[in-house]
């Protein structure tokens, strides 16, 4: 038994309608994934609504479908946000792919001092952070995420620092901590901010400024991670920890042949 393909529209039409799914997404319904007549699928509008599809007919790029359920996954009560330095080509890609399938809520870039990627204004910068968007929303489609992870401006340091403060913790991955992430009580509700840094690593001065702005330094056992993983790995780590993979409620998520447990 598998869970259903999920498909991404702007607005969910409302339960017993039909509907068509066109576009990049009816294309690759009809034309990569061969959807046919009979068969269901999930649509998300991506911000916790599900509707529960099956498939009327097909054409080579659209497939006309009729609105069997209507559900929605409530947002988590604790809100991890991935402060991700920048990193260059594939890599960042990857690191945002992983986070995304880990659970992340939402993706910050961070400018750090180190990063050889700088996103500089324009339209390369701007490319940047198309593809690292594109990538987290078929990561939160190819995991069957009700909730995509939005993908921030690019911050400073100095803004990393403010977002810190303000949040109810915030975890600073480095080598030279002598805390590991088990090792501390995690916030219960609010924002858990996770810093990674680049394949160079932070800098004194921006360990310094984040531990002063209540950040914790933490690190994952005793081997380094690279920067691309490191992420993903501490999600893990964070959801094992606390309550986010506790099951919610069911009935959110299909299967082929009958709802599952959400998580």
């Amino acid at each position: 038994m598998s869970s259903l393909p999920v498909f991404f529209v702007e607005q969910l039409p409302p339960e017993g309608a039909e509907t068509m799914l066109a576009g990049s997404e009816g294309r690759h319904a009809a034309t990569v994934r061969r959807l046919r007549a009979g068969e269901r699928l999930t649509l998300t509008d991506g911000h916790g609504g599900l509707a529960l599809c099956e498939v009327l007919d097909t054409g080579r790029d659209r497939l006309r479908l009729r609105v069997l359920r209507r559900a929605s996954e409530p947002a988590p009560v604790l809100h991890v946000t991935l402060a991700q330095a920048l990193i260059k080509g594939q890599r960042g890609e990857l690191s945002v792919e992983l986070a995304v399938e880990a659970g992340v809520d939402a993706i910050v870039p961070w400018r750090a001092a180190r990063c050889v990627a700088h996103w500089d204004p324009g339209p390369r910068g701007a490319k940047a952070l198309e593809r690292w968007r594109q990538t987290a929303r078929e990561a939160a489609k190819q995991s069957r995420r009700a909730w995509f992870p939005p993908v921030a401006e690019p911050v400073s340091t100095t803004a990393l620092e403010q977002r810190c403060a303000a949040a109810a913790g915030c975890l600073v991955l480095h080598e030279s901590a002598t805390e590991s992430l088990p090792s501390g009580p995690l916030p219960v509700a609010g924002e858990l901010l996770l810093v990674v840094g680049p394949e160079g690593g932070l800098t004194e001065a921006e360990l310094a400024s984040l531990t002063a702005a209540g950040g914790q330094p933490v690190r994952l056992g005793r081997t380094v991670l690279r920067s691309s993983s490191a992420g993903a790995v501490a999600l893990g780590a964070i959801g094992a920890l606390s309550q986010r993979w506790v099951l919610r409620h069911s009935g959110d998520i299909w299967t082929e042949d009958s709802p599952i447990a959400l998580h």
